[in-house]
């Protein structure tokens, strides 16, 4: 069984570290884990490992946020790997900063990278994992926010959450989404 893991961000050294790029953040936190590394491929930076024996592909599209559904597609359509084995995990305004919630399907919001990847797909049949940054931001400013660093309290936070993050896609992977849901999303 394959499962494509997708990580939302930005390419780029300015954007490394901000909040928009907390999906790059929590799958390379899952790829240490998993003791496997990056290469570039077509639209993304793919890596490969395996947890009990279902073979998992990471990637970082390297598309820029905007387009991630091209990497999204891309990687679907060449591995065959059906929809139901996709997890997207990028931040989220709309819940406070390091709240950590998976949902089976659902809108984009006024997430432009997953908007793609719903938009390129032509449903938002697909599981996410939404990671809270808040938004502690003047009205207008919300470009500036989520591609703004972390302060150092926001940072603290998000250095606690991310092992459980990295936790929640591998439960995604063996146990499914409802359980996962179940588990973690109340904690």
């Amino acid at each position: 069984m394959k499962y494509l893991l997708t990580g939302l961000g930005n390419i780029g050294d300015e954007y490394a570290n901000t909040r928009h790029n907390i999906g790059f953040i929590v799958l390379d936190a899952l790829a240490s884990e998993l003791k496997t590394s990056y290469i570039t491929q077509r639209y993304a930076s793919l890596a490969e490992a395996k947890l009990k024996g279902k073979q998992l592909l990471l990637i970082k599209p390297t598309t820029y946020m905007n387009l991630s559904g091209k990497a999204v597609k891309y990687w679907l359509d060449k591995e065959k790997i059906p929809v139901e084995n996709l997890l997207v995990v990028s931040d989220d305004i709309d819940l406070d900063t390091g709240v950590l919630r998976l949902r089976p399907k659902g809108s984009g919001g006024s997430h432009n990278g997953l908007n793609h990847i719903i938009d390129t797909l032509g449903h938002s049949d697909f599981a996410r994992l939404r990671i809270g940054i808040g938004k502690d931001f003047a009205r207008g400013f919300q470009v500036e926010y989520v591609l703004g660093k972390w302060t150092k309290a926001e940072e603290k936070i998000m250095l606690e959450k991310i092992p459980v993050a990295v936790e929640m896609i591998k439960n995604f992977v063996l146990s499914g989404t409802q359980s996962t849901m179940n588990q973690y999303n109340n904690r």
